[in-house]
């Protein structure tokens, strides 16, 4: 559902949906007589070759039996030094920045939507609905439980570290976090 790709598992180490896979199915197998069989043992045997004395080992010749050719027409990418050449600044030349005036704009906090699914969210780096990074924003710590914040290890929580889905014990999925877990 997310499109996140993992190797193993029956469920999604990203949004926990179940994983849909197929039950491998019993086929009787039976040799077909006609069939030609392999005549070396195990597949590995070794085989004896013998070089073709005619034949010619490679095509090219040695790199040191090769006369080296000056290519007269060939720019060599060198030129003659430009010598002294005056630089000045230019006095009305526009740099791109507007003088501070020492109000920053602050960090969007709360909810955020999602720009792929519009899904709106109230924390987390990684979109519940879609799968897909959010947009980066301040986010507020979670309060802390009775056992110290942890849960048991398996169990859904949320990163320390991005806020995202995340399974206790193992580390997080979008940044690699080491998720604690409930001793």
């Amino acid at each position: 559902m997310c499109e996140h790709q993992q190797a193993q598992g029956t469920e999604c180490e990203v949004c926990g949906k179940r994983l849909t896979a197929a039950a491998p199915v019993a086929v009787a197998v039976a040799l077909l007589p006609e069939l030609e069989q392999t005549q070396l043992v195990g597949g590995r045997a070794p085989v004896q070759t013998v070089a073709i004395p005619d034949l010619e080992v490679t095509r090219q010749q040695s790199v040191l039996d090769v006369a080296v050719q000056p290519v007269p027409e060939l720019d060599t990418g060198r030129a003659a030094s430009a010598g002294n050449v005056m630089v000045a600044p230019m006095q009305d030349m526009d740099t791109g920045r507007a003088i501070s005036d020492g109000v920053r704009t602050a960090a969007p906090t709360g909810p955020v939507v999602c720009r792929y699914c519009r899904n709106v969210q109230e924390s987390g780096a990684v979109c519940d609905r879609c799968g897909m990074r959010l947009p980066k924003v301040r986010m507020a710590q979670p309060e802390a439980t009775a056992s110290g914040g942890r849960v048991p290890v398996g169990e859904w929580t949320k990163c320390s570290k991005c806020q995202s889905n995340a399974r206790a014990g193992r580390a997080c999925v979008s940044c690699g976090t080491p998720v604690p877990a409930a001793e």
